[in-house]
């Protein structure tokens, strides 16, 4: 029999999820390549070790930005790889359903479905992160009832709001992960003159990263470039410095969210209220974001468990419906269905 297989490609990190196993691969969206040859070298958590390592020869991209495949042949090449490793040497090809963000045009739709089909898919499905997302966190979305999702991936950050197993709102917003360790990097440029890469930047942001601050102050020591004197420089950051170099994004963030109550039909207003707003996604675990956005709409707000597995999980869920849907590629959670 043919497994079906769902995948999380996320801007970040990549999840796929096997029927009947769960999650069994969970790494970096990143591929080390060379140069000279175009030939794919390593993929996944050892390219992740080769950035800002590597000789000129050899290049580490991300080939997804802002959730939507930016270098076509790469995550060809990425698919493959990752599908090779769960699947192995299988005669039988799998049925895939991905996840997409909700802002996604057809033109970055249909690059997804012709990766997936080309890497090995039989067929290919997508869903939207925030109906997968709201799966994964154990909400039934089935039933007249309004459920907000806030789902902060690494590129983008997807807020919709769902009744009936479709969306009703939704805002989607070029703001991530990604995002944070940029304003971290542009921080420390602007007020230590000190240059970091992104691999430090993201531990700043893992180890320190607030929203608003905490309780008690956390310190951290890097080094990066001194911009004037071109040497090696050792600096120390507290908590409440990443509140001040984090306000951009996060605002955005509060921005979108408080676009999408505004929005909101009347009738579904007191569902949320009583709901609460539910995130998940990495992004949602930046210490001190779900009070930031509760107070912007003075709804009660809460991280998912498993926040980053989520939409992955959520998307394994939506593959027990596959046998009620048509053949070929169908994007879930459209207010109609259309296949493809």
């Amino acid at each position: 029999m043919s497994r079906d297989i769902g995948i999380d490609l996320g801007t970040a990190t990549v999840l796929v999820y096997v029927k009947g196993k769960g999650i069994v691969l969970e790494e970096p969206s990143v591929v080390a390549i060379d140069k000279l040859t175009d030939k794919v070298i390593c993929v996944g958590r050892e390219a992740q070790q080769m950035l800002g390592r590597t000789p000129p020869n050899i290049e580490v991209v991300r080939p997804l930005r802002d959730g939507v495949i930016s270098r076509y042949e790469v995550t060809l090449q990425m698919l493959r790889h990752f599908l090779n490793k769960v699947c192995g040497s299988s005669l039988f090809r799998p049925r895939i359903m991905v996840c997409i963000p909700s802002g996604i045009t057809e033109v970055e739709e249909r690059a997804v479905i012709d990766a997936a089909n080309q890497a090995g898919a039989r067929k290919t499905y997508l869903i939207e992160e925030p109906v997968a997302a709201a799966l994964g966190a154990d909400i039934d979305i089935s039933m007249p009832n309004g459920n907000l999702i806030v789902d902060i991936g690494g590129g983008t950050t997807d807020i919709a709001l769902i009744s009936l197993d479709n969306t009703v709102v939704a805002e989607s917003v070029k703001v991530g992960g990604d995002k944070f360790d940029e304003a971290i990097i542009r921080y420390i440029r602007r007020k230590y003159g000190v240059l970091i890469g992104e691999r430090t930047a993201e531990e700043v942001k893992v180890r320190i990263g607030s929203a608003g601050p905490r309780p008690e102050e956390k310190y951290i020591d890097i080094k990066g470039r001194c911009l004037s004197q071109g040497l090696p420089k050792a600096i120390r950051l507290c908590s409440s410095e990443m509140v001040a170099a984090l306000d951009e994004p996060v605002s955005s963030i509060l921005e979108a969210v408080c676009s999408v109550v505004e929005k909101t039909p009347p009738e579904l207003v007191g569902d949320v209220l009583a709901n609460g707003i539910v995130m998940t996604g990495g992004g949602s675990l930046l210490y001190g974001l779900d009070y930031r956005i509760y107070k912007a709409t003075g709804i009660k707000t809460r991280v998912a468990k498993n926040a980053v597995q989520c939409v992955a999980r959520g998307t394994g869920k939506a593959l027990d419906n596959l046998s009620r849907t048509a053949d070929g590629a169908l994007r879930l959670s459209k207010p109609r269905q259309e296949a493809y």
